[in-house]
């Protein structure tokens, strides 16, 4: 759940960003009768929002969606890549740089996604995190060692949804 401001924050970004979407569409001539040009499309407030999630989807690894097996000399060769490290996405925002930094330095993880979830205002982060640590550990334990890693931070913020997962 997010708060009144950061609802109407994301509604509001969402409907301007629909609506640019919108004028880049339509097209330049004027053969479109008055009575037709002045339809306004309404849309609800769910479409915009899983239009959006719909975006994030694809900006984010398919492998966090998707449940793939592998052999022995798979998992060999995939791990070389992982103990290189992550490399930072450039589309994070500070708050989800700092979360970044913060996770990649407790737990070296091999699979990272933060988003900020709120809206924009930065009051609830979504971290999806897939570490070494945790194997052995129940899923509780898992979401209190991130809590604890990210420590005052969350105290600030109305909500976090951890993921975790195990390699």
């Amino acid at each position: 759940m997010i708060c009144r401001a950061c609802l109407r924050a994301s509604r509001a970004g969402l409907r301007s960003e629909a609506s640019q979407r919108l004028a880049s569409l339509q097209t330049p001539s004027r053969a479109l009768s008055s009575a037709s040009s002045s339809i306004r499309f309404a849309a609800p407030a769910a479409y915009y929002t899983s239009a959006l999630l719909q975006q994030r989807a694809l900006q984010t690894p398919t492998r966090l969606y998707s449940r793939a097996y592998s052999t022995a000399t798979e998992s060999a060769a995939s791990e070389q890549p992982a103990s290189a490290g992550l490399e930072k996405p450039a589309d994070l925002d500070e708050g989800e740089s700092q979360v970044w930094d913060i996770l990649i330095r407790e737990f070296a993880p091999t699979n990272l996604v933060v988003r900020d979830i709120s809206g924009g205002c930065g009051s609830m982060y979504g971290v999806d995190i897939c570490s070494e640590k945790f194997r052995g550990l129940n899923m509780l334990k898992q979401q209190r060692l991130v809590n604890a890693a990210l420590g005052e931070l969350v105290k600030q913020w109305h909500g976090i949804q951890i993921k975790t997962s195990v390699p």
